[in-house]
């Protein structure tokens, strides 16, 4: 893990290129205390660690399906449910974090890669077993920003500097045509891309990351300067740093200041998590 001393540090932005309705400004000043995060998502091969040691069933495998990108399926994929405002997302029988794309998918080849398709319960179960916490949603942009003031990116305000991909979201035209110019269609490796400033990796694209604040579009507009953990209650919890279906037409939140939400029971193909502790 990184360890991060105590700091105070400029949260959120101003800037126009962000959602109002997500609430990411104004941007202020939040004091933490010292901490530990992991330098990368949790991978597949230490969540298999888990479950072997504790027998855990994620919440898709007690469900039975959970949610594929339409891109990912092969073109003679049974026809299933999907998303009305979002048809790219298909509900997939038997999808779940070992078979990431549902039935004839597996994670060998994968294992440095994140786990997807757990919910925000099953990371905490992780957490739980593990010895960590999920990081509060300060914590989680403060190591994302690797010591970077103000900018959009870890490494600075341009999202291709000098035409060298620096995360991995989607390339070309959303959703039916993806290039791959980053050198991956789905999941990246952990490391794959270089580390920001404090040492993480991939805190921008990839995979979503769960935080462990329930997630107010307000709260943070009138919320408290230090140690903030979000509201006392809600329906959704903290997404954090975008993932690889991320795209400029319809979503920027592969910005470090950017944040979204889901129900802790949701499951997807490009949600995951990272750990953090007290120092």
């Amino acid at each position: 893990m990184a360890v991060l001393p105590a700091a105070t540090f400029l949260m959120g932005t101003a800037d126009s290129i962000g959602y109002p309705d997500d609430g990411e400004g104004p941007a202020r000043k939040v004091s933490l205390d010292a901490y530990m995060i992991d330098r990368t998502a949790v991978t597949n091969q230490a969540f298999a660690a888990f479950v072997e040691a504790t027998g855990h069933v994620t919440e898709a495998e007690q469900f039975g399906w959970s949610f594929v990108f339409a891109g990912l399926l092969p073109d003679d994929f049974p026809p299933t449910r999907a998303v009305a405002a979002a048809q790219w997302w298909r509900q997939v029988e038997a999808a779940s974090w070992r078979h990431p794309e549902g039935p004839g998918s597996g994670v060998e080849g994968r294992s440095d890669h994140p786990v997807v398709h757990v919910s925000w319960l099953d990371a905490v179960s992780y957490c739980t077993w593990s010895g960590t916490r999920l990081p509060t949603e300060a914590e989680w942009e403060y190591a994302a920003r690797g010591g970077n003031v103000g900018a959009a990116f870890p490494w600075g305000d341009e999202l291709e500097p000098d035409g060298e991909h620096h995360m991995n979201t989607f390339q070309g035209t959303f959703p039916g045509e993806n290039t791959a110019a980053d050198g991956y269609a789905g999941t990246a490796p952990v490391h794959a891309f270089a580390p920001n400033g404090f040492g993480l990796h991939n805190v921008s694209g990839n995979v979503w990351e769960w935080c462990a604040d329930w997630y107010d579009p307000g709260y943070y507009a009138r919320g408290p300067r230090a140690r903030p953990t979000g509201p006392e209650n809600g329906e959704h919890r903290v997404m954090r740093g975008g993932s690889y279906l991320c795209h400029i037409s319809y979503c920027r939140r592969y910005r470090v200041s950017a944040r979204s939400g889901n129900e802790p029971n949701s499951t997807t193909g490009n949600l995951g998590f990272r750990v953090a502790a007290d120092t």
